[in-house]
């Protein structure tokens, strides 16, 4: 454990991966162009109803009330001006619930798309694929990952997008009031974003470890359980539980650390807030009676107090966020990765086809006559068929699983038409390998295997397979009835 808290400190802090993000928009943006351009307004207007909230408490304060007391104005203006403010506040509420939804919903729909997407890649990618990663971490990418991404599409980008409008109107809002005010907040506001950097960075950093962690749980969990006959078989539990307890323990420190940093980022920061709260009131009250250019009204103090509370709010919205948006990167990072792995080549110039027999020859057809041939696509552009016998050849056939440590080593060997041959030996000698090689899951390193002829790798991967029964030494069946499974 120890070891792995070594490893995770010296990874540094996350960085925000913007080919990542740029993909992501374009992936959103596909097909959700219209909602997208409606979500942007409301979450623009949704983050100015700051800014009008603080300039109608300066105009009531300097304004309106001393205008009723003088008698210039009358309730009416009053009653008038805070109903066109709580109009506005309706609107706001109207547009931060229409923005709500439309990413909620949007969120799921580009969620369908990329589970499509990603079981769709699944069904092409090379049977090694499987066998170098756990079925465990694949399920996490589809489940644990996919829950990120959602979070981080409805809920964290918007509100950060929100804030972040808040901040540049609230800023501006307060710099056109008073310049020294402004710079209090700054000030108080950039020791702020030190501890944001500072406390942000470390949780990310364990945010993306947790992530890790929880995919090599879900990993050993799906093992445990396909293998919970043999664990009982062997008295394994209790090393079973060993082993869990090891890798749930390495999971519990990354969230523990990761939500316990994340979790005081917020009390500090709203101590800040209460700190710049007190200085803005008595730096201002210090305006109010300095008189010269630099004397304020009590209503831009009151405006100010407000836009300042607002504006550290927004701040800390933002940086309360950054978290889950670096989580969401990392699992859009996983969710990419799996889509972008390469395929299984099925490709080849030779054909499974069903044929009958003609005056002249074997004749393709589209019928089921029980007659089947190999339709051979030859480089000169003539084609030949050849009939389905079934005669199988290894010549000196070399393979490796990892490219180093040599499985078969020349094997050569041969089956007829209608030959039984059964292979014989220890666990480990090759048999399932070889089977595994007949149907293409792996390619040799060097020799040949040909069928009825043909090297295999001329024979497209699909055309091989079908033309092949296989009983696989794991009997899987699948979710139904015997009747399905048997049709499967």
């Amino acid at each position: 454990m120890a070891k792995n808290q070594k490893m995770v400190k010296n990874q540094g802090a996350p960085k925000i991966d913007f080919k990542t993000i740029k993909r992501l928009f374009k992936y959103i943006w596909a097909n959700n162009k219209l909602k997208l351009i409606l979500v942007f307004f409301c979450i623009i207007f949704n983050g100015l109803i700051a800014v009008l909230g603080s300039l109608f408490l300066q105009r009531l304060v300097d304004d309106l009330i001393p205008g009723i007391i003088s008698g210039l104005l009358t309730y009416k203006d009053l009653v008038g001006a805070l109903l066109t403010m709580a109009s506005i506040y309706v609107i706001g509420i109207v547009s931060g619930y229409v923005y709500a939804v439309t990413m909620a919903l949007m969120a799921q729909r580009i969620l369908k798309d990329i589970r499509d997407e990603m079981f769709k890649k699944m069904q092409y990618l090379p049977v090694s694929y499987f066998d170098k990663n756990s079925y465990g971490d694949i399920m996490s990418v589809y489940t644990n990952d996919t829950d990120t991404l959602r979070q981080m599409v409805s809920i964290c980008i918007p509100q950060t997008l929100s804030a972040g409008v808040s901040i540049i109107s609230i800023f501006t809002m307060m710099l056109s009031y008073s310049v020294v005010l402004t710079f209090v907040v700054l000030g108080i506001t950039s020791i702020s974003m030190i501890v944001v950097k500072k406390l942000a960075g470390l949780s990310g950093k364990y945010f993306v470890a947790q992530q890790q962690s929880l995919g090599k749980t879900d990993a050993y969990i799906e093992e445990m359980i396909n293998g919970q006959k043999v664990v009982k078989v062997f008295n394994h539990e209790s090393k079973a539980k060993e082993g869990f307890d090891k890798i749930n323990e390495e999971l519990f420190n990354n969230s523990k650390k990761a939500n316990g940093v994340s979790s005081i980022l917020m009390p500090i920061l709203v101590g800040i807030g209460y700190v710049l709260y007190v200085i803005l009131a008595i730096v201002g009250c210090i305006l109010v009676f300095a008189g010269g250019k630099l004397v304020v009204s009590i209503g831009v103090i009151v405006a100010f107090l407000t836009a300042s509370r607002q504006f550290t709010q927004s701040i800390n919205q933002v940086s309360n966020q950054l978290g889950s948006i670096i989580l969401g990167l990392a699992g859009a990072t996983r969710i990419f990765k799996l889509i972008d792995e390469s395929p299984e080549n099925y490709e080849g110039r030779v054909k499974l086809i069903n044929v009958k027999n003609g005056d002249h020859g074997l004749i393709e057809t589209n019928e089921r006559t029980g007659n089947w041939a190999w339709k051979h696509y030859h480089l000169d552009g003539t084609i030949s068929y050849v009939p389905l016998k079934g005669d199988v050849t290894l010549d000196n056939v070399d393979f490796t699983y990892d490219g180093k440590k040599m499985v078969l080593n020349d094997i050569s060997l041969y089956a007829k038409p209608e030959q039984k041959i059964a292979f014989v030996g220890s666990t480990g000698a090759g048999k399932t390998t070889i089977s595994n090689l007949l149907n293409r899951f792996y390619d040799i390193e060097d020799g040949k295997i040909r069928y009825d002829g043909i090297n295999i790798n001329k024979i497209c991967k699909q055309d091989l397979r079908r033309s092949l029964g296989v009983v696989l030494q794991d009997v899987y069946l699948f979710s139904g009835t015997i009747m399905e499974n048997i049709r499967y």
